[in-house]
């Protein structure tokens, strides 16, 4: 797919975002935290259907940490809420937009509804090109206690021997199974830490922390830090 702007370098194949700020953007406008989390839903609209123009393969975003819960019920239900909707709507448009959908975490906490759409968008998309993934209910330190546990599992039941796990092996047992490790993590609002997100996945990842709230995010903070990344020498340990 080509490029919108030729003068821009080619994107990462596999670009992760930390879509964090909604809060404050909703803080600053005297609104409440759920009006943040609907501009927020909007500004992952214009930059998935962004990275799609660019040609980005895999956009990984974190919707909903395991932490999250601990916020009040109004909020958690006010973003569960959105997705829904956002779900709802993404199944009526799927043939258009023609983009895949997974769900890395544990979703059965999710209320049944939910769930079957994570499903159904699941299900429906399996042969689309562009692949979205949605961090719902994750944490990266879950996810390895997880895949550890599933290993061992099969280690109990004769079916691996200790020394035959891996690096790539294990990477089989995490949410992420058969998805290249990102690599540019974006994480606006100008936080800078990595909040249990993709913890095993970011090894090698670059990071690109910038001072915009997220539901301010555009196409041109995109750009900003697509160029950063091709500033950056990525030498993996070596010289």
């Amino acid at each position: 797919m080509a490029l919108e702007n030729e003068n821009l370098p080619a994107p990462p194949r596999h670009i992760a975002i930390i879509m964090d700020g909604n809060g404050r953007w909703a803080k600053k406008r005297g609104l409440p935290r759920t009006a943040g989390h609907s501009a927020g839903a909007e500004a992952f609209r214009r930059i998935a259907n962004y990275c799609r123009s660019l040609g980005v393969e895999y956009l990984t975003v974190y919707a909903f940490s395991t932490e999250n819960w601990k916020r009040s019920q109004e909020e958690v239900g006010g973003i569960m809420l959105l997705l829904r909707k956002y779900l709802e709507e993404a199944l009526l448009d799927m043939e258009k937009n023609r983009v895949r959908f997974r769900f890395f975490g544990d979703l059965s906490r999710l209320s049944p509804q939910l769930q079957k759409l994570c499903h159904d968008a699941e299900n429906r998309s399996v042969s689309y090109d562009v692949q979205v993934n949605f961090c719902l209910n994750y944490g990266g330190r879950d996810e390895i206690v997880r895949a550890a546990r599933a290993f061992a599992q099969e280690v109990a039941e004769g079916k691996r021997r200790p020394e035959d796990l891996t690096e790539g092996l294990f990477s089989n047992y995490l949410y992420s199974a058969g998805v290249p490790d990102p690599e540019l993590i974006i994480r606006p609002s100008g936080e800078m830490r990595t909040s249990n997100f993709l913890l095993w996945q970011s090894a090698y990842a670059e990071y690109v922390f910038m001072d915009v709230l997220w539901p301010d995010f555009g196409p041109e903070d995109l750009d900003k830090a697509i160029a950063e990344y091709h500033r950056r020498s990525r030498r993996f340990g070596g010289v």
